[in-house]
């Protein structure tokens, strides 16, 4: 029994020291068995040794539960925040004599778009970029429209391509293609791109009026060659139906919108990798 009780004392010291200190030690009580077995007939049949531990209360183990289940609960936390994906965005300011721009793109949104500048027409075709091609938009222009749209017109869309191929970044994973036919009542318009990293645009519309309200509809073409030129993107444009001038343009951008969207979701086959055989897709 002398042994027994120094061998508890020893077992104590060397392998749970905490627990001399705390009596709320989550281990009630320790079965030891010799491997060596001396002589006799009472160490053969092992010896049972009751630490202090075992007089944990059942408060104290719920108690030490409730801690362990709150640093699971933390670590758990920690590695959802670190798997969740990083949202892609952009944003460009631009400064010249003629306008004050200022673009923010979130790629990864939900359609929410805050445009306020002084062409109403436009504001109304961005909000058509955000809600179908699903992109958070915040776009802020002011520019010498007394003279007229165009300087304000280009200016948005430049910053509005730089943004977008800065949250693109490397265009690893992405699709890159994206195409899509838009119908609004009479009109139809096809829309197909390619985040090549190359400025190209092929535009196809009749429209028949000169102006959409003040809009001046040349400018039209001019705001998606503004924006292909800074975004590195090949365009084309087709239309395929239609009378209406309003309904022409409408159609142009939600296709353009559906067409984008498509061209800048992750592909999951691809695993981060380039959508190209030479690797690259940026203009650098």
């Amino acid at each position: 029994m002398v042994f027994a009780q120094g061998l508890a004392g020893r077992f104590l010291a060397e392998s749970s020291p905490a627990c001399s200190s705390r009596p709320s030690c989550s281990y009630p009580s320790v079965q030891l068995r010799s491997s060596t077995r001396p002589r006799g007939r009472r160490w053969s049949q092992g010896v049972r040794l009751d630490l202090a531990c075992s007089a944990a209360t059942p408060a104290q183990l719920d108690s030490a539960k409730a801690q362990d289940n709150g640093v699971g609960k933390a670590q758990a936390a920690h590695t959802t925040e670190a798997a969740a994906p990083v949202l892609r965005s952009g944003r460009v300011k631009r400064e010249t004599k003629e306008t004050k721009v200022d673009v923010t793109i979130s790629i990864d949104g939900t359609g929410r778009c805050k445009a306020k500048t002084p062409i109403h027409f436009l504001n109304h075709m961005l909000d058509q970029i955000s809600s179908h091609g699903l992109f958070d938009l915040n776009i802020e222009a002011e520019g010498d429209t007394w003279i007229d749209d165009h300087h304000t017109n280009e200016d948005l869309a430049l910053a509005f391509g730089g943004a977008l191929s800065q949250a693109l970044g490397d265009r690893k994973g992405i699709h890159r293609f994206g195409d899509f036919s838009a119908p609004l009542d009479e009109a139809l318009v096809h829309v197909v791109l390619d985040l090549s990293g190359r400025p190209h645009l092929s535009y196809d519309l009749n429209i028949p009026t000169d102006h959409i309200g003040s809009y001046d509809t040349q400018l039209v073409e001019h705001f998606f060659q503004s924006v292909v030129n800074t975004s590195g993107m090949t365009l084309h444009i087709r239309q395929l139906a239609g009378q209406n001038s309003h309904h022409i343009v409408e159609a142009t951008f939600k296709a353009f919108a559906r067409a984008l969207r498509k061209a800048c979701e992750i592909d999951e086959r691809r695993a981060g990798q380039i959508a190209s055989s030479k690797g690259v897709l940026t203009q650098q």
